[in-house]
């Protein structure tokens, strides 16, 4: 009769092949988690950006309705005065 250690050693090393491949390999429980985490920045950013949109959008709103959002920007990003104004600067 025959000894089955080669059917062990076999067996043992198709074993340690599929393992090694879960573990390890394409499509891995590692690959699996980072795609999951990728998944999940992408989502943040997507948020983030959908966020900044919404805010452009609302802007671009105000800025088509009235002169007062135009004026208030001019006056403050540009420091524009308007005529018989007097623009008074304290520096400290």
């Amino acid at each position: 009769m025959r000894s089955p250690y080669w059917l062990f050693l076999v067996l043992g090393l198709l074993l340690a092949g599929l393992q090694h491949r879960l573990w390890v390999g394409t499509g891995s429980f590692a690959q699996a988690a980072d795609l999951r985490q990728q998944i999940a920045d992408q989502k943040a950013e997507n948020e983030r950006l959908f966020e900044r949109n919404r805010v452009l959008d609302a802007e671009v709103l105000e800025l088509k309705k009235g002169m007062e959002t135009v004026e208030e920007r001019a006056r403050h990003e540009l420091g524009m005065v308007k005529d018989g104004e007097t623009l008074y600067q304290i520096t400290q």
